[in-house]
């Protein structure tokens, strides 16, 4: 058998494996993806805090902060701050901070109709930047005109995130209660103008692995 025979010999086995491994590959087509309402329990839940924990929770604090007339009734409204800065979780769920206090915040916005003012220190980097390309003239002024400073707060949130799990050796089943505590402070005084409060406990059998 001549070199040539031999090469193409080889050519053939190896298309015939690669044509049988591509056979081998799964592409059917999994199960298509599918919306589910946030302010419920979804396909997959365990016994962290989850979507309808968080619609919930918020939507009772910022019905309980507008009824509040030290916060939604003074005039002239108060500067509020609410960010994750002070809002610690010390407990076992994992969980994005910013979820809570993003959506209390933008909730509270929305609804308070000019009642309190929120100051955004989170976006304080980008107006700093903004603030010193005006004066070194390399933008125009906008059409609001010029500020001494960015505008400093009355109030601002803080709280926790604590948890207490327990698991039951016989079955596996697992429980775990949370406590969230929500404050508003005076950035002046220290005191505490308003506290809110929102507890739960969930157990399962099997839980689910949060990201």
């Amino acid at each position: 058998m001549n070199k040539l025979a031999i090469l193409l010999i080889a050519a053939t086995v190896l298309i015939q494996t690669g044509c049988t491994y591509t056979t081998r590959v799964n592409n059917a087509a999994g199960r298509p993806t599918i919306y589910e309402d946030t302010t419920s329990t979804g396909a997959v839940a365990g016994i962290g805090m989850e979507s309808q924990d968080i619609t919930s929770m918020t939507d009772q604090m910022v019905r309980d902060m507008l009824s509040n007339p030290i916060l939604a009734g003074r005039n002239p409204a108060p500067r509020v701050i609410v960010d994750a800065e002070y809002f610690h979780n010390e407990g076992s769920t994992r969980i994005n901070k910013n979820m809570i206090t993003d959506r209390m915040r933008i909730d509270l916005n929305r609804s308070a109709n000019g009642r309190m003012v929120f100051i955004g220190r989170h976006f304080s980097d980008m107006v700093a930047k903004e603030r010193e390309l005006k004066r070194e003239g390399m933008v125009t002024e906008g059409t609001i005109g010029s500020a001494k400073a960015q505008a400093g707060a009355d109030f601002r949130l803080g709280g926790r995130i604590t948890t207490q799990d327990a698991v039951r050796a016989s079955s596996g089943m697992a429980s775990r209660y949370h406590l969230i505590t929500f404050e508003m402070i005076d950035l002046e005084t220290g005191i505490i103008v308003w506290s809110g409060m929102y507890e739960f406990k969930k157990s399962a059998q099997d839980d689910v692995v949060y990201r």
